[in-house]
């Protein structure tokens, strides 16, 4: 989000009259060589793994996300992101589910995840610390799902504070979820809030990065009885006891100029295990939660 800044100047009675047409007359040039600013953003990114509140979206292979932005000066932001993904699909091939295949014989396939969002962003406190509410549909285009799973599309209403101090920038924000969550049953009413710092240190380009949020997860678990990494949990299982937990993230940031930039970091959860299995699992039985180390490339336009 762009915003125009004003700024008042004075000069002394006795200053030189030439001078100060001769500086008008360089302003003006050099405005009307400054090309205008696109309220259009739009960026693409390749990453050896997208993690997601902490969690693989892509069995830890690396994936390729991109999106545009539009943002207008009133504070009125809409964008889509967009990202590949494979936990859709995976899910139906773990032990206990329906190995990879809907009732039908047909294969369950949800290649993508497409991002929807639209809100309001504006500084109300002060230059530095803008206020942002909007809402979040995350979309995902999926074939051969059984009878009787639980949508995967999930929408999200979230509120944020940003703030600035200094070369110390950030924000904190509460999103929670007004539908089922990620294909969770009974999970409407989920919410997670979560805290991000980054450090400019002036050199390089660097900047150091800072994240925490805690997923938690509403609702029961219901029909009947589940099967869960291959063991059977009875209904009425609470979904926070199975899946809540908390993530984190610390990473650097490199600026190249000119849209371009990379990003390494390490980041992991507590996801939970339950009855010899982990709450977040790989089609491997491997905790798609674990701590690992990520790299990207993003390039903005």
């Amino acid at each position: 989000m762009k915003t125009l800044h004003k700024k008042a100047m004075s000069a002394a009675a006795v200053a030189l009259l030439s001078g100060l047409a001769c500086s008008s007359v360089f302003a003006e040039e050099a405005a009307a060589e400054a090309p205008e600013v696109s309220p259009i953003t739009a960026n693409v990114t390749i990453v050896n793994d997208y993690r997601y509140r902490g969690i693989s979206q892509s069995n830890f292979k690396p994936a390729i996300q991109g999106g545009f932005d539009y943002a207008h000066e009133s504070g009125f932001y809409i964008g889509n992101w967009n990202s590949s993904i494979s936990w859709i699909s995976d899910s139906y091939g773990q032990a206990g589910s329906y190995g990879g295949k809907a009732s039908s014989g047909t294969a369950v396939s949800a290649p993508i995840e497409m991002d929807f969002y639209a809100g309001f962003k504006k500084e109300l406190i002060g230059e530095g610390f803008a206020s942002d509410i909007g809402f979040l549909q995350y979309y995902y285009p999926t074939s051969g799902l059984p009878n009787g799973s639980t949508n995967p599309n999930t929408s999200e209403i979230y509120v944020a504070q940003n703030f600035t101090f200094g070369p110390v920038t950030g924000f904190a924000k509460v999103s929670y979820a007004v539908s089922t969550l990620f294909g969770t049953a009974n999970s409407s009413g989920s919410y997670y809030p979560d805290l991000t710092v980054n450090y400019d240190t002036g050199v390089w380009g660097l900047a150091l990065n800072g994240h925490v949020g805690y997923q938690y997860v509403a609702g029961n678990l219901n029909n009947g009885s589940t099967s869960y990494a291959g063991n059977t949990i009875n209904n009425g299982t609470s979904n926070s006891t199975l899946y809540s937990y908390t993530d984190w993230k610390l990473g650097v940031t490199k600026d190249f100029g000119g849209g371009l930039s990379a990003a390494i970091a390490y980041v992991g959860t507590n996801a939970a295990t339950y009855m010899g299995g982990y709450a977040y699992s790989s089609p491997q039985g491997k905790n798609l939660g674990k701590s690992t180390g990520l790299i990207s490339l993003t390039k903005t336009f």
